[in-house]
């Protein structure tokens, strides 16, 4: 892979697995300096480890990106370890509760919108003023094909997930002129550890909603983030990057 991140920092949340690993290891085979959050250090080191193994430069930060003070500590590890940061991928987040509106508890519904949403809100807080000292950057928050139609039983997490989108879009309006791109990234049902163990009914089910006959992959996403953070992407912002086999599309 061509070195196109050589000399930049880069911040993943929820970078311990599934699309944010594969998006970690994009960015460092890229040549960035790749800073890992994760809920669980182990998990977020053994990541770490094999970007080093393979020759790349990587930093594992522990915390809940639901507390502001944790995100404002993963930025601060970005620019204490490598001098700047450049770029981010906020992208940690939770299944949630399930059900319709009366069968959801207050507490499930705070506790989803505090990870899914409020923490893209605290991760631009922090990262864009040391965007702006770097000269510039790019962002692309995780969102879903959920933030762009409806599922009558997962109103928590559409409504978290609609919530970034429209996020994205006024941050972007609010820093493209400062060099800041902002986007939004909207995968469909991806094939990672979350959906280990489920019934194969259920498995097959997620696949018949895709028309293109299957489910995503993690690698598939990040190659599609990874274009986004990059130059290559330079007249892109505020764009909702869809990323579904065409779930959206019926």
């Amino acid at each position: 892979m061509s070195k196109r991140f050589e000399a930049k920092t880069a911040l993943v949340t929820g970078g311990a697995s599934g699309i944010g690993k594969a998006v970690a290891l994009a960015l460092a085979g890229g040549g960035a300096n790749v800073v890992i959050n994760d809920l669980h250090r182990e998990s977020a080191q053994a990541v770490v480890d094999e970007i080093e193994a393979a020759g790349g430069h990587a930093v594992a930060v522990a915390g809940d990106v639901a507390n502001p003070e944790d995100v404002k500590a993963a930025v601060h590890m970005a620019v204490s370890s490598f001098g700047a940061l450049h770029l981010a991928f906020n992208n940690a987040g939770i299944g949630g509760p399930l059900g319709l509106i009366t069968d959801i508890t207050i507490e499930g519904y705070h506790q989803l919108m505090n990870v899914n949403l409020h923490s893209v809100f605290y991760g631009m807080f922090y990262e864009i003023p040391e965007m702006l000292k770097a000269g510039g950057g790019a962002i692309v928050n995780t969102s879903s094909i959920l933030g762009l139609v409806g599922e009558a039983t997962a109103l928590p997490y559409v409504t978290a997930k609609h919530g970034i989108a429209g996020m994205t879009k006024a941050a972007a309006l609010g820093y493209a002129s400062q060099g800041i791109r902002i986007n939004s990234v909207h995968p469909g049902y991806i094939d990672t550890p979350l959906l280990a163990g489920i019934p194969q009914e259920m498995y097959d089910g997620l696949v018949s909603l895709h028309p293109i006959g299957r489910l995503g992959t993690s690698e598939e996403v990040a190659k599609y983030v990874v274009f986004l953070l990059s130059d290559d992407a330079a007249f892109i912002t505020g764009s909702q990057a869809v990323i579904d086999g065409g779930y959206t599309t019926r």
